[in-house]
This record gives C-alpha cells, structure tokens and sequence, in this order.
C-alpha cells in the first residue's frame, strides 16, 4: 500500500497540537462540525470571547498562560450563570511564521486545564493572519432547567457580594508592564495571566443568588450592567472590597490605585446579589465549594446607578467607566 500523502498544512496543525485536546463529540476533529447529545435534563448554555495580543494579553506572555486564560475567561462566563463546562470551539488566528514551538506550548496549556476543569475541544478553526495573533473560543455548558444564574433578578434590599479578591488582575497588568514594583510572591502578575474560574461557587448559588455575573471588565461597570438588567441602584462600601495582601500593600502605598480595585477589570470573580435572610446560607454554600466570598453593599430603589462610598460614608469618586473592549 502506497504511503499516505502528507497533510495539508492547517490540518497537520491540527494533528500535531489540537488533537490532543479532543474530546467526545469531536470526531477526532477529522470533520465539519461536532455531533452529541447534551446530558438529559439539562439546558445548553452558550458563551464566547476573544483574546487579541497586546489587548487581551502581553505578545510576551507565556504561551501556555495564553492558552490557560483563554479557556479560563470563558469558564468564569459559565461560572457566572451557575453552569458546569461541557466543551469548547476553538478558532486561533496565528500570525504567519508562528514558530511550532510556541503553537506547542499553547496546546500544553490548554491541555493542562482541559484535565483540571473536566472540559474538552470538540471543533473549531485555525488560520492563518498578518497579526496580531487573535484568539477566539465559544465554551458549552449545561444547566438544570431554570437554575441559571442571571443579570437580571436583583432585587432593592438585596445584598452585594463578590467572590475571592478584587484588582489583582489590573495590579498584575502593572506589574508585568513595568509600571508598578512586583511584589516578592508574584501574585499579582499570576493572578493577571491565570484567573480562577469560579464554577463550584457558580453552581452552589442556585437558589440562592438572585442575579449574578463574572468581573471581567471591572467592579463598578460591571455592577452597572447588572443594575441596569435588574432596574435598580447599587451602593458598595469601599472599606469592605476584599483584597489580598499584595494588592492592599499596593494600595497602601499609593492610595490611587484605589481605582484599579474598583474599575481596573481581569478580576473574573463573580459579583452577585442575595437576600439578606439568606446571608448564612451563602457563607455556608461558599464555604462548601471552596471559595471566600464578602459582602461589599447593597441594591437599593432608585435609578440603575452604581456609587462608591468611603470610610467616612463620603463619596468615592468612580474613575471614568471600567475596560472597554473598543
């Protein structure tokens, strides 16, 4: 028998690094599109976001991390609606000249997370560009029916809540661009280049959460996007903006880094709202899933506005909207 002609270029690509990351569903990746079944009894929810160099992340960055990132900014949009992963579409625009080993790494990375959050590719493309590199993954979920966690159920009296630690993200973007001094760990920077996922907080707040979203392009103008679905005001209380130890050294120092906490975005924390009476039974549920949450303020009457509130009770001045992807 003959040897098999080589592959074209894209498809031995695909052979020699997304292959791997297959999953059911895929057909090894050999075809047009992906066929499966969804788990009985379950809802499908659908999300997608792209990362672009020098926009999304630094043309430095580890290529591992690029590809660790990618997969994780999508898990926090599942985690947000209380969803569990199911699979992934991914189209990566490589510019022209990528060497294979930076194509290689990327994959690692993916791979690395497919394992730790149970997840897998089932399709999508690659392509060629004249840069910058371009990235862009479209993540499946599923859901129990009408447990998803939206924007949209906060109520006046309701309490704020967010998970982990805020402005790490935006810190760490400092950090890495040589405008503000690493700390000794390198948590800031780790913290940029590799969020956490927040899905087994997403799914324990069923039922309990109102309304709920993830913290990607900063506290106060993603708070007002969940006001203005929820047709409410939102009040946050400075002084309870949970921090890390790096990021409130950071603070201390210079007090004007304040606005990075609260509008510097890449947080992926989750941001979500709960009634007051439920407050134990979010601290408990939290507790279980392994991840801290605090309560940072309130939803109140009025107009869908958020305001920031000092110490003092005066108001916090808000820097100038949160991260704009335009």
């Amino acid at each position: 028998m003959p040897p098999s002609p080589p592959l074209p270029g894209e498809f031995s690509l695909i052979a020699r690094h997304f292959r791997r990351l297959a999953g059911p569903g895929s057909l090894d990746l050999s075809d047009d599109a992906a066929v499966f079944d969804p788990p009985p009894g379950r809802q499908l929810v659908a999300a997608a976001d792209a990362m672009v160099a020098g926009v999304h992340f630094l043309p430095g960055d580890p290529p591992d991390t690029i590809g660790r990132k990618l997969l994780r900014v999508n898990l926090s949009d599942l985690a947000a609606m209380g969803a569990a992963p199911l699979g992934y579409l991914l189209t990566a625009a490589l510019p022209r000249g990528t060497p294979d080993e930076w194509t290689a790494s990327f994959a690692d990375g993916l791979e690395a997370d497919n394992r730790a959050f149970g997840v897998h590719a089932l399709g999508g493309d690659t392509v060629s560009t004249p840069g910058p590199a371009t990235f862009s993954l479209a993540i499946l979920g599923t859901v129990a029916p009408g447990a998803a966690l939206l924007r949209g159920g906060a109520r006046p009296g309701d309490r704020l809540w967010v998970s982990g630690t805020l402005g790490d993200g935006a810190l760490g973007l400092r950090v890495l661009r040589g405008e503000l001094a690493p700390d000794p760990a390198g948590h800031l920077a780790r913290r940029y280049m590799l969020p956490e996922p927040r899905l087994a907080l997403g799914a324990a707040l069923a039922g309990v959460a109102t309304a709920a979203m993830d913290v990607s392009d900063g506290l106060a103008q993603d708070l007002g996007h969940l006001c203005r679905a929820s047709g409410c005001a939102a009040t946050v209380d400075a002084a309870a903006l949970p921090l890390s130890d790096a990021a409130r050294a950071a603070v201390e120092t210079d007090p004007a880094l304040l606005s990075l906490v609260l509008a510097g975005g890449d947080d992926y924390e989750l941001l979500f709202a709960a009634p007051p009476a439920l407050s134990e039974e979010v601290l408990t549920r939290a507790a279980a899933a392994g991840t801290p949450v605090t309560p940072v303020g309130a939803f109140a009457d009025g107009p869908p506005e958020v305001s920031v509130l000092g110490a003092d009770g005066a108001p916090v001045p808000l820097p100038q909207g949160g991260w704009s992807h335009f």
